[in-house]
């Protein structure tokens, strides 16, 4: 359920559950975790999904027995913050709940024009995992992590590019071709190069 691509240094990692909107269980995290903390040798690293999903966030039966609290989605994002490649979310559709991390943890986001962002933590009775606020809040500013995360708003792409929380909107079909051209130039760059200038921002 969790596929990983690794061709001329640029790994892809995708989600692969698209009759459950790509929900993730334990065992997912887990592999995604593990992906990242090995993906330094790489040069980019795209995260990806299948289907009109990028990710419906918990599996909500794994939810309810703990997942939502588990330190794993965490070790996820921090994995991902601290790469020395560029990272990109190409955010094949709605992106919801904890799965919000991995995006937020990118360098980049890119997002098809039908794609919905909600974090609906209020309503269900969690806490979001620790440094999605603050990520979320770095982007788009505190009363707009607040619409989201207490004000439960359902925001579409549009708004999501107007907010910041997202850098480009990329029709479907264009939305891998965009993502691999985001990571052009770092192809062609030695490692320490793609280091220093993310270690400079």
């Amino acid at each position: 359920m969790i596929h990983l691509d690794q061709r001329d240094d640029v790994w892809i990692v995708t989600i692969d559950r698209p009759e459950k909107a790509n929900s993730l269980t334990q065992e997912m995290l887990t592999q995604l975790a593990e992906i990242a903390e090995r993906a330094g040798t790489a040069k980019a690293l795209i995260l990806t999904g299948t289907g009109k999903v990028f990710s419906a966030g918990a599996d909500l039966e794994q939810a309810r027995a703990g997942l939502a609290v588990s330190p794993v989605w965490e070790r996820l994002s921090g994995a991902l913050a601290a790469l020395p490649c560029l990272t990109v979310a190409a955010l094949n559709g709605t992106l919801a709940g904890g799965a919000f991390g991995m995006a937020l943890a990118c360098d980049l986001r890119i997002a098809v024009p039908s794609a919905k962002f909600f974090y609906p933590v209020m309503k269900l009775g969690f806490l979001p995992q620790p440094s999605d606020p603050k990520r979320m809040a770095a982007l788009i500013g505190p009363s707009r992590a607040k619409l989201i995360l207490m004000g439960g708003q359902k925001i579409t792409a549009d708004q999501a590019l107007g907010f910041g929380l997202v850098d480009a909107i990329v029709e479907a079909q264009e939305l891998m071709p965009y993502a691999h051209g985001l990571c052009a130039d770092c192809l062609g760059a030695s490692p320490e190069h793609i280091r220093g200038i993310k270690g400079l921002i």
